[in-house]
């Protein structure tokens, strides 16, 4: 899913777009130069090292052939919800 806009009208924030996100699901907003301002994330240093080790990690298996098909992997990660 894409990035939804809004604006700010009256001190609250009016989205004008369509989308298939089920009735009632919570949606949280962040203005973009908060973002922006965090480097693009929030990540403190270490949990910037894991994700830099993580990514190394799984750059390794892929070159020694140790993959797994994706749809596999995002049920695994959604069975962790």
């Amino acid at each position: 899913m894409s990035a939804l806009k809004a604006r700010v009208e009256n001190g609250r924030l009016r989205l004008d777009e369509p989308t298939d996100l089920p009735e009632g699901e919570v949606v949280e907003l962040v203005p973009v130069d908060e973002i922006l301002a965090h480097g693009g994330d929030y990540l403190d240093e270490e949990e910037r090292k894991r994700l830099h080790e993580s990514i190394q990690e799984s750059i390794e298996q892929m070159n020694a052939g140790s993959l797994i098909d994706a749809d596999e992997a995002l049920a695994a990660l959604r069975a962790h919800r």
